[in-house]
């Protein structure tokens, strides 16, 4: 469960876990008005529980996957709203 706790209107919004599987979870979500659109930034912060045993989970797995969420949700957005150059 995360909670959005900041926010500038046009211009960005953070949310930070406040339950969950990692110990620190911090996702800022930046805009930036351009000339063909609005170009999307994001920028995470998190930490894996267990101390070593974490670093290695993430190392493992869940580095992979959120790089892969994310990359998807370029793919979908460039996808929906257009690619920004």
């Amino acid at each position: 469960m995360t909670e959005i706790n900041h926010v500038e209107y046009k211009k960005y919004f953070v949310d930070n876990q406040r339950f969950g599987p990692y110990t620190i979870w911090h996702h800022q979500h930046w805009f930036e008005e351009v000339p063909s659109g609005v170009k999307m930034k994001d920028i995470i912060t998190y930490i894996m529980p267990l101390g070593p045993l974490g670093k290695l989970t993430n190392w493992l797995f869940v580095g992979k996957k959120l790089e892969g969420i994310f990359e998807y949700r370029t793919v979908i957005t460039n996808l929906l709203f257009g690619e920004i150059k």
